[in-house]
């Protein structure tokens, strides 16, 4: 079957590799790489025979992930990186080469060949770090917005190393190639987003009215692929090219259908670009270079890091950002293959030294995911050296906050809870990671702090040992382990109300003592439940019934031990018929330990007791024999002037100051 066989050979090796590295804690593309390790040419056994065929089609995978990038990116979004990528990467890639260029003369390289080892190390991988980024949930931070921007800017720069590296012995016939080179790019960049943005929203508008999901994904993947084949054949990069349509295409209005689309498409290719990385490594070759693979690694990987981090501290970045992106951009990435194999058939570079930069840059690689998951750990210990050092924050009092609700997550959720907490006039404080969320949040006069909520000592600056509610808004079960676990430490009795993925992640939140579980997807299925059983003619008590069953059903795992769920549950289904006052009976109250008759009530006031909840349980349509007790919640219905009048009844000294529901 050839190729066939080749690619169901990966598929199958790179679930069981990707099943072990999950179940070992490590993120999938490690999985994938050791697939590749173990069907390359290097390792015996089981062997992909199509291995130039697997790296062709590898380098659709690349293009479908910046495509997908792109569309979950836009031009507004590299505002606020605009200058750390378009300075801070050239500055990089400068620093990187002449790094490079001195470990190539340790080594005792020729000028050429230290030129060479300095360019392939200045290059990052926008793969690796993508995929690492979505499986740490980072991507939309501040800091993976620092890392993508420069990636972009050191992808546009291998087209002009791939016209001037080799033209070194001849640098006057390079520089015409080199500006000519430049002057497509500006041209392509300038008529793809000029014309994209005119044409292709009308294209998938008309293929949007057809009705074919399978037709729209085939327009989404021929749009992505096609451009990229286009800048190929105007002497650019593919994948280049592939981001360009996906940031055009992000604008228009399919750009979320889009990127949902094409998702399991380019999650298929990047296991085999990642494969076919694994695929060039040779065991044999680093076990002959072990100490000079290792110290080459070591210094060049140190060494980049630091300069990313400098770099990101020098335009200002503060707090998690610089340590991120050096932690995160150290490697060397898969454009260096490109480079690579150009430098050895030109004759720029030896065998000896290919084979040295293609072993450090598959271990590099493979070292991110690992190294850039340290991230929040390391932060946390720097914080701890350095005590003095505050965290970003905004609208937090001076003499702090005591008894308020911490809330995880400066989202759409997040942020929408703070503003009706505020409305309310209780205190409230948000964490968020997001820097345009956090600067949202500040101009909206919303306490907030800038930082990541798994990490202790932001929970410190939210003054979480004095909070009495926790609010998780994250998605993530693992992140929400995190943080719950860290909470717990800070305030075992803290109470917390968490979001939920799914329902069957209820049971585990019960375990790690959350108080709350919501579905938001379950929420908005039962609200369209609701809307569409009245558009059927059902009684509004009848809808009420039916979704609140299945409303308890469903959290019964929590609500079985939290009478209060089950309480509002029953107050909210009371709400939803009548126009409802809730007034709770104090110990002296003059009602209590009289029958609604004996206080004759209604004849008093003019309002009607609707509901009593005592014990956590609701009693609907009490009798004028009911007698009250002291502890009492009644529902009261009635005129706003009634209801004053029965508070007033209630507790004779808050009339004035009783106010209708």
């Amino acid at each position: 079957m050839g190729l066939a066989t080749d690619i169901i050979l990966l598929i199958v090796f790179a679930f069981f590799c990707g099943l072990l590295a999950q179940r070992v804690g490590q993120p999938l593309i490690l999985g994938y790489i050791l697939a590749g390790v173990l069907l390359g040419p290097y390792t015996g056994g089981l062997t992909v025979s199509g291995i130039h065929e697997i790296e062709l089609l590898a380098e659709i995978g690349i293009a479908l992930l910046l495509f997908a990038l792109g569309l979950e990116f836009s031009l507004k979004d590299l505002k606020p990186v605009k200058w750390v990528a378009l300075i801070g990467t050239p500055l990089q890639m400068f620093l990187t080469i002449a790094l490079g260029f001195g470990v190539g003369q340790v080594m005792g390289l020729d000028w050429k060949s230290c030129l060479w080892l300095g360019a392939l190390a200045s290059f990052s991988s926008t793969m690796v770090i993508l995929k690492t980024l979505m499986n740490q949930g980072w991507l939309g931070t501040l800091s993976s917005k620092v890392m993508i921007g420069m990636l972009i800017v050191q992808d546009l720069a291998v087209v002009p190393m791939m016209i001037i590296l080799p033209e070194l012995n001849d640098p006057v016939v390079g520089l015409p190639k080199l500006g000519f080179a430049a002057l497509k790019a500006g041209l392509f960049l300038a008529g793809t987003i000029l014309l994209g943005t005119r044409l292709l929203p009308w294209v998938m508008a008309r293929i949007a009215r057809c009705g074919s999901r399978e037709l729209f994904l085939l327009a989404i993947a021929a749009i992505g692929l096609g451009v990229g084949y286009l800048t190929y054949l105007a002497g650019l990069s593919f994948a280049f090219g592939a981001f360009v349509a996906g940031m055009v295409l992000s604008e228009s209005d399919f750009g979320h259908q889009a990127l949902s689309d094409i998702i399991p498409l380019r999650d298929i290719f990047g296991l085999l670009f990642f494969s076919s990385v694994g695929m060039l490594f040779d065991p044999a070759f680093l076990l002959d270079h072990f100490q000079q693979v290792l110290w080459l690694l070591a210094v060049l990987c140190v060494g980049k890091g630091l300069i990313f981090a400098v770099l990101s501290k020098v335009f200002r970045y503060r707090n998690v950002v610089p340590l991120a992106v050096g932690l995160g951009l150290f490697q060397i990435g898969e454009f260096s293959f490109v480079l690579a194999r150009l430098g050895l058939s030109t004759g720029s570079i030896g065998q000896e030294l290919y084979s040295l930069i293609l072993t450090v840059t598959i271990i590099s690689m493979v070292l991110t995911p690992i190294i850039s998951g340290q991230t929040a750990r390391l932060y946390a210990l720097r914080k701890r050296w350095f005590s003095h050092e505050k965290l970003e924050s905004s609208n937090i009092p001076d003499k702090g906050l005591d008894k308020h609700v911490v809330i995880l997550g400066g989202g759409r959720v997040g942020l929408q809870i703070a503003r009706v907490l505020k409305r309310l006039s209780l205190d409230s404080v948000v964490v968020e990671l997001d820097h345009r969320r956090f600067e949202k949040a500040k101009r909206e006069k919303v306490p907030a702090v800038y930082g990541d909520a798994s990490q202790e000592i932001v929970l410190d600056a939210a003054g979480l040992r004095s909070a009495s509610l926790l609010i998780v808004t994250v998605p993530d079960l693992v992140t929400t382990r995190t943080i719950i676990q860290n909470a717990r430490k800070w305030n075992p009795e803290l109470r917390i109300v968490a979001r939920s993925s799914s329902s069957a992640n209820i049971p585990v939140m019960k375990e790690m003592g959350v108080s709350e579980a919501v579905l938001p997807e379950l929420e908005a299925s039962l609200e369209m439940t609701r809307q569409s059983l009245l558009h059927l003619d059902m009684s509004p008590m009848d809808v009420l019934r039916h979704t609140d069953r299945v409303r308890q059903e469903l959290y019964s795992v929590l609500s079985d031990t939290n009478e209060g769920y089950r309480e509002l549950s029953q107050f909210r289904g009371a709400e939803q018929q009548f126009d409802l006052q809730w007034v709770e009976l104090p110990p002296d109250s003059p009602l209590a330990g009289r029958s609604i008759g004996e206080s004759n009530i209604r004849k008093a006031t003019g309002a009607s007791i609707v509901g009593v909840v005592r014990d956590h349980r609701l009693k609907t349509n009490p009798d004028a024999r009911y007698v009250l007790m002291p502890g009492d919640t009644i529902a009261i219905i009635g005129s706003d002037e009634d209801r004053r009048r029965l508070c007033g009844m209630v507790r004779p000294d808050s009339a004035a100051a009783a106010a209708p529901a």
